[in-house]
């Protein structure tokens, strides 16, 4: 059975830094393409990061530069640091993984204000 888990989000100031983590189980990061996604109230989920095996990464226009996405394969877990946050990157944030078929966590939420 897989599972995806995540954590660290919660309650940040603008400009302020999360990293968020997901941890798999049941399946392998190493042979997946592994995503980051996000879904703000009254809004469809969106990309924000994604990185392929071979470790090749790609970010939505909002968050590069300020987002990173990376993978600790050792402990098959997956992060996704978000620097100089800003409030429009309030959301559910959702961890998902693919290889014959996608796999989502159950979100963690980010809430950026002051």
């Amino acid at each position: 059975q897989v599972q995806l888990v995540e954590s660290g989000g919660g309650l940040v100031q603008p400009g302020g830094s999360l990293r968020l983590s997901c941890v798999a189980s049941g399946i392998i990061f190493s042979n997946s393409a592994t995503g980051w996604y996000r879904q703000a109230p009254g809004k469809q989920r969106e990309f924000v990061a994604a990185i392929t095996p071979g470790g090749r990464a790609n970010y939505a226009d909002s968050v590069k530069g300020r987002f990173t996405i990376s993978i600790d394969y050792a402990k098959n877990t997956a992060y996704l640091q978000m620097n100089s946050l800003k409030p429009e990157d309030t959301a559910v944030y959702y961890c998902s993984a693919t290889s014959l078929y996608s796999y989502w966590g159950q979100g963690t939420q980010v809430t950026v204000s002051s």
